[in-house]
């Protein structure tokens, strides 16, 4: 990945925290630990005018092991 690909990811990421400060504390608190094998992740989704959607998952070991490839990949 080059420099000023990172320097944008950067930007945003530093712009998604300063527009977001709550969420952003929230992903700091779950990933401060390990996501372990088993855990339920769900989340809801509301647009403007409808009804909120709502999904879930558990965490499987093949879950666990594409994320380390992700985070071996970001560096």
């Amino acid at each position: 990945m080059n420099p000023t690909s990172i320097m944008k990811i950067m930007n945003a990421k530093n712009k998604f925290t300063e527009n977001h400060p709550k969420f952003s504390a929230f992903l700091n608190v779950l990933f401060s630990r390990r996501i372990e094998e088993g855990t339920v992740i769900e989340i809801t989704v509301t647009r403007p005018g409808e009804e909120p959607m709502t999904t879930n998952l558990r965490v499987l070991q093949s879950d666990l092991e594409l994320i380390n490839e992700l985070k071996d990949i970001a560096g």
